[in-house]
Parts: C-alpha cells; structure tokens; sequence
C-alpha cells in the first residue's frame, strides 16, 4: 500500500490570492475561513486575497498560511484521502497537528495568532537570518558554535541549504568563516527577526501560557515534530515540543529521512506555495512528491492518488 505523508509549509510562501479558489468554490473551505475569522477576530479573505503590506508581516502570516493550509486540508479529507504521518516546516507544524486531530481548528487558529504576535514582538533589534549553500550541516553548526555570539543553525531545510540565525554580527562573523570553510554562497535574508535562536526563547515562554487553555487530543496520525525529527504519538509530550520550536533548529530534511525510512512513499505538501516539495526532491529522488496550493493541483493529486 502507497504510504503517503502530509507535509505543510511554513511562513514565506505566503503570497496575495493564496487560497482563493477553494474558499470561493468549496463550502467546505469557505467554513475554515469563517472559522479562522471567528476565532482571531481578522479578516481572513482581505488578508488572504488581497494586494496588502501585513500579509508579510509575521503576526498575520502565520494565521493567513495557516488558514489556507487548514482549508486546503479539509478539501481533501472530504474526498477521503489520507495520511500515514504528518509534518509541517516551523508554523507548518500546526497544519500537521491539526492533520493528526490533535489540535481542533479553533485552538488552532487561537494559537497561531498569539504565536504570531509573540514572536513579533520578542524579535530583538540587529537579528538575522542567512542561508549558507554548499556546505554540510555539521559542519555549520561546529563553526557556528565557535563563533563569539549567538548564531546557531535556524534551519536543515535540505543538503547544501542550511539557515542560521542570530544576533547580525555573530551572523555575520559566521558567515565569513563558512565561506573560509568551503561554502559556496552565504545569503542574507529579508527577515523581521532571528526565528528558531535562542533569542526568541521569551516568545516560546509566552507561549507555553496560550498553551495551558489549548486541549490536546489523542493523536490519530503520527506526526514528525520538527524539534527531535522523531514521531510523535503521545499528545502529552506535544506542548513542550511546540514552546522548544519557536527557539529550535528546524529539523526538516531530518524529518523527511524519518518519515522515508518509515516507509514513506508519497508526499503531498497542502498549502500555499511549493517550497516543501523542492526540498523533498532535494533529499530524496526516490519519492513521489505533488503539492495543492490551487484547485487544479487538488484535481491533479487526487485523480493520480484515486
């Protein structure tokens, strides 16, 4: 039997328009949208479909992804299509816990908007982020520990592209020293902040306050937390991952090897852009990979998954 995963994408695929044809032609989707709006209080669809300067802003990213994502998903649980484990890149995770019905929608919803917010305003002034080309993630984590500073690795998204994050001197600094050490491009990023350091460990803490009203259910489908890159099937275990994941590395392609070694044989990334397939066929030629940000792609995978 095809044993398939759902994965979710994180903030940076955001664009105007995400999600607007499944909430216009498919109740269903229509509902998650009204739901989110309900919760948080915003406007999801302006906020969504429309040319505006807070979509990129990290407080209302990360709900707007996080909709369109959850939308897209209740599109293709309707047609009875499901997974053997979940997983999602940083925000993404919420996507994959609602996928495992550990967390309902509303909690969802609730906590991704404080989320947001939090680490909006932990972001500390001189923080950066830069991705680091062409050198092995080991490598980058023993030179990053040597540097005066905090700069550590933000994100394993795939071999030769690593992330670090940091205070910008010590970033800087690092950068340097990889490019001594053999990588080909160090590319800073348009970032607000250095997300997944340990600068953001006050956002986690709030956090982990929101957390205490949220109810975690028994998960159906295990998912691969980005934290460990391990499976995850006690729910009881699920809120100290998620505070640890707003100041950890993200362990994506770690996350991903998991899951193949599970058995693994399809991947469908739901959401917004195609950045979670790109790093799948990075990581592995052996694999199906399909992605549903639109409607059409959802008519694609589920005639080739039918």
């Amino acid at each position: 039997m095809n044993k398939i995963a759902f994965v979710f994408p994180g903030q940076g695929a955001q664009y105007a328009g995400m999600g607007q044809d499944f909430y216009e032609k498919m109740p269903v989707c229509k509902a998650v949208f009204d739901c989110s709006a309900q919760v948080t209080g915003l406007d999801l669809p302006e906020l969504c479909f429309t040319e505006n300067s807070r979509l990129n802003i990290t407080e209302y990213t990360q709900i707007a992804m996080l909709t369109v994502s959850a939308a897209i998903l209740k599109a293709v649980e309707e047609t009875g299509l499901s997974s053997c484990v979940n997983a999602g890149l940083s925000l993404g995770e919420y996507g994959a816990l609602v996928a495992s019905k550990a967390l309902t929608l509303e909690d969802a919803f609730a906590l991704v908007r404080k989320r947001g917010i939090f680490m909006q305003e932990a972001v500390p002034f001189g923080g950066a982020m830069a991705a680091v080309m062409g050198l092995d993630g080991d490598a980058i984590a023993k030179i990053c520990d040597a540097v005066t500073g905090t700069v550590s690795v933000a994100n394993y998204n795939c071999p030769g592209q690593i992330v670090i994050t940091g205070e910008a001197a010590a970033v800087e600094t690092a950068g340097v020293k990889l490019k001594e050490a053999g990588a080909r491009r160090i590319v800073p990023l348009k970032v607000s902040g250095p997300f997944h350091s340990k600068l953001l460990a006050g956002a986690g803490e709030r956090l982990r306050e929101e957390l205490k009203k949220a109810e975690i259910y028994p998960i159906e489908t295990p998912y691969v937390t980005n934290v460990t890159a391990e499976y995850v099937e006690d729910s009881g275990c699920v809120k100290d991952l998620l505070v640890r994941q707003v100041f950890s590395s993200v362990r994506w392609q770690q996350s991903v090897e998991k899951m193949i070694a599970g058995g693994v044989e399809t991947f469908v990334e739901i959401g917004p852009g195609k950045t979670l397939s790109g790093f799948i066929r990075k990581i592995s030629g052996d694999v199906t990979v399909m992605n549903i940000q639109n409607t059409e792609d959802f008519q694609k995978v589920m005639e080739h998954l039918a």
